[in-house]
This record gives C-alpha cells, structure tokens and sequence, in this order.
C-alpha cells in the first residue's frame, strides 16, 4: 500500500472500489467534491478515481479541511499497524502519541523521550503522515471526546477536559470541524439506551480479521495474577496504572470487536487507558499480511490455515511483564502466579473494585526496589537477577516503554545478571512489541518444531524462521498452539 513514505495511488483505489477492510487505518480517502473523508471500506457508492484524493492519516485530512464521514466512521478505524512493526523514529512517536504524551508533556516532551530536536520530529512525521504531532493528536482528542459524547451522561465542559482540550471553545471547534455537528448534535443522535452505566464507559475496539480469541485471552486468563487479574463470565479483567490514577478494564472478544468496559478514576486517562488495551491485544496487527508470509512455510501453513489470525499476548505495563518473566524464570505458571500473588499483596496499591475479584494495582518498580531479597522465595541467582532488574527499572537505567528502542533494550536486559536469550526475548515480543522476536530455546517452541517435521535444534530452526521475518513473534503463536496447556484455550 505504500511506497517509500507515499501512498500507491493504484492500490489505494483498488482498496477503495472493492471496499476492503483489511485497509482500513492504512489510508484515508477524502473526497474532493463532498469535502469528506472515509475508510477504504465506507458502505457508501465508491467515488470517481479522479475525485478521490489519499491521506496517510485522519489528522491529515482534518488538516487539509475534510470532515469525518457520518456513515462509516474513519475515526474508529482500527491503527495502522505501521506503528507497532517498526521501531524507527516516526513509529516510536506515533505510539507516544497514541499513549498521551503530546497532552500531558507537549510536543517537546515527546522530542525529549525520542533523543530528537523538536524540529526533527516535527519533520519527519509530516513527510510520512501529513500532519506534525500537534494535528496527530488533536485529532486524537477529537475522537477521544466523540467517544464521551456518546457513550456517557457527562457535561460537556467536563468531556472538553477529560478528552485533553485546553478550553470548552477549543472542544466545541474541533468538534464542529471533524465531524460536522455541534457536540450536543452528536449527542443527540444517539439513543437514551446507548448511554451507559455511570461510572463505566462501554465501548467497542475494532481489529481487522480475523482474530483467533483462543491463545489471546487462554494465555491472559491462565497466567492471571490473583488481585490484579481474572477471568468472569467470559471476560478478561485487570487493573491498571494510568498517568492521572487507576482504571479497571473488562475485555470480551465478540466475532466483529472486542467489548471494552472501562471504570476510570479519573477520565483523562480515556485515551491511554484504550491505547493500551488495544496493545495488550494487538489489535492493530495485520492478520492477513502476517498469515501470508507464515504459509509461506508449508510445514507451518497447516497451523495457520486451522487457526488464522493469532495475535500476540501483550502487556499494559512494560515494567510489569518483564518482573513477571523474571519471576516465571525456569518454574511452571502457577508457581510463577503465586510469587506475583504475594508481591502483590505485601506491596501493590489497594484498590476498590465494584464488581470484587480484584484488589490491587501490580506494584512499581520503585515500590519492588525496596523488597528485602531474603524474603523472596525462589534461588539466590534469581533474587539477585529481581533486585538488579528492578533497581534499574525504577532509577532509569533500564527503560522499557513504547518509546524504547527494541535493539537497545534487549542489548540492557542481556547485560544483566540471569537474563539470557529467551527473557530478553519473551520481554521484547510480549512487553515491547517487538513482531519479529523469536525464542529458538523455549522447549514448547523445540518440541512443537520436531512434530511438525521443522528443525528442533535452535540454531537450525533460527535459519529456519529466516523466512518468517519480520513476523516471527507469530510463528511462536502459532508453535506454541500445538500443545495442550490451558494457555492455549479461551476459557470457559
């Protein structure tokens, strides 16, 4: 769909002429008569070639003075998935942005977590995305509040702050602008029935299709921390850390979405709290650009052919999951669940929680720092390798974010004392997001790589998945479906 950092014209009418949804987030069309912008799969009558024009992003088009269309809603489009293959400098900002940092820390906030002047950044996203990082996310608060307009009872000067704009005039313009109504317009189109419980903002994440559920939430339900995480009545819940408070997220997997409900403490932290269930998800992959490369292999096209659409298990706190990996170093997954459990108890944050079951937020790194060592129950090695890992997450030393050059953190983690190949590695495909990480060593990878005729020895089978790159983080998903640990299965 893309050349270089431009959009194939070619491609992008096919896309659009053919309504295919696997494109939309990729690009935008924006109609040069109607002076509106849609998705490559808007139900609408497919424009002339000539009247259609293509923008990378939505902010692009709001730029350029398109407005939202009414009928297919682009600004619920799922994310390109550029954002979460790449770990270059336009990738790395997309993903800060997504997660809030331009609202909370400005645009020179988010230069100074990058390493880059204001100006490089300022550059470089608009050659790729057609719009600079202040556009990039006030469109992001503009779907930030359409989303509050319609799914809550709040007034509307509190939705203007909760969504990140700096006036109640700011909101209304912006409003008026993207979507072509009056906030009290949006509102008014949606039945009393659509508002939702106080409180608790019930929404719906888009992915592209398919999405294979079953390793997805198996893996999340099965490794659940006790207070911080469970699985009720057909939904993965757990807390979260957010920049303004905690939040509690509920996550049920529907054939066409994912059902989010959502209990903030405090609403400014909506558009991180969305982001990052969408990462926990990975529901910005590219299911059919993955599944193609992975059949490629005609020993690994039958796994993918029974099953398409496997996602990677993610995090919603990078810290978290790589002191989870290290305590699940070498022991089996209840254990590792009892030795989170009780660092969980004895310093995570108590929480209320209005539906029971969960009770604390994961502990920080900097409340981990201050553990007596003798008091963990597992080796000495091990206790040295937490104490380190923890001390140099919470001083900076280590940084895992998703601002975090993969190469660089995986090289940090590998300095350190007990972290070999397969933690830094499980933390760079499940805790940075890293879609080409591989684990040649894990025996459940080995052993599934011998039933299937692959090379089981781990230099052998790293030649091997050369030919899966750069998607090899799936491969494992994929690898790790043949066995019969509950990690595998959508729970009952």
């Amino acid at each position: 769909m893309r050349t270089g950092t431009h959009l194939d014209r070619e491609h992008c009418v096919r896309a659009v002429r053919s309504k295919d949804a696997r494109f939309d987030g990729w690009f935008f069309t924006a109609v040069l008569t109607t002076r509106i912008y849609c998705r490559p799969s808007c139900p609408v009558v497919p424009p002339k070639p000539e009247n259609m024009t293509f923008y990378p992003s939505a902010a692009a088009c709001q730029q350029a003075g398109f407005r939202a269309c009414k009928r297919c809603r682009p600004d619920t489009s799922p994310g390109s998935p550029e954002w979460n293959l790449r770990a270059d400098l336009v990738a790395r900002a997309m993903r800060l942005i997504a997660d809030g940092v331009v609202d909370r820390e400005g645009v020179p906030g988010l230069a100074t977590r990058l390493g880059y002047s204001t100006r490089q950044v300022e550059r470089q996203l608009l050659a790729e995305l057609g719009a600079g990082p202040l556009a990039l996310a006030r469109a992001q608060r503009a779907r930030t509040a359409r989303l509050l307009i319609e799914t809550t009872a709040l007034p509307m000067a509190e939705i203007a702050f909760a969504a990140g704009f700096s006036s109640v005039r700011s909101f209304n313009d912006t409003v008026r602008e993207v979507f072509a109504l009056s906030p009290s317009e949006l509102r008014a189109r949606v039945p009393a029935s659509g508002i939702g419980t106080p409180g608790v903002l019930t929404l719906r994440l888009p992915f592209r299709a398919p999405l294979n559920p079953s390793n997805l939430f198996g893996h999340l339900a099965a490794t659940a921390v006790p207070g911080v995480e469970e699985w009720r009545d057909g939904a993965y819940r757990r807390t979260l850390r957010l920049p303004y408070g905690h939040g509690i997220a509920a996550l049920t997997p529907r054939p066409d979405h994912i059902a989010c409900r959502l209990a903030l403490s405090d609403l400014r932290d909506l558009t991180v709290a969305i982001s990052r269930c969408r990462r926990l998800l990975d529901l910005d992959a590219d299911p059919a650009a993955v599944d193609e490369r992975l059949c490629a292999d005609p020993l690994l096209a039958p796994l993918v052919e029974r099953g398409p659409g496997r996602r990677v298990p993610r995090t919603v706190d990078e810290a978290e999951f790589a002191v989870r990996a290290v305590l699940g170093q070498q022991v089996s997954t209840a254990a590792a669940r009892t030795h989170a459990a009780r660092l969980v108890t004895a310093h995570g944050k108590p929480l209320d929680d209005p539906e029971g079951g969960l009770t604390h937020l994961f502990p920080s790194a900097e409340a981990l720092a201050s553990v007596d060592p003798e008091s963990l129950a597992m080796p000495r090695t091990r206790r040295t390798t937490f104490t380190t890992l923890v001390r140099l997450l919470a001083d900076g030393g280590v940084r895992l974010g998703v601002d975090t050059d993969w190469a660089e953190a995986r090289a940090r983690l590998l300095a350190l004392p007990g972290i070999g190949p397969w933690t830094a590695d499980v933390i760079a495909m499940r805790a940075l997001g890293d879609p080409d990480a591989f684990l040649p060593t894990d025996l459940g990878i080995r052993r599934a790589a011998g039933k299937l005729g692959l090379p089981s020895s781990p230099p052998a089978l790293t030649a091997r998945a050369e030919g899966w790159r750069p998607w090899r983080a799936y491969a494992v998903q994929y690898l790790w479906a043949t066995d019969d640990h509950p990690v595998n299965f959508l729970p009952a």
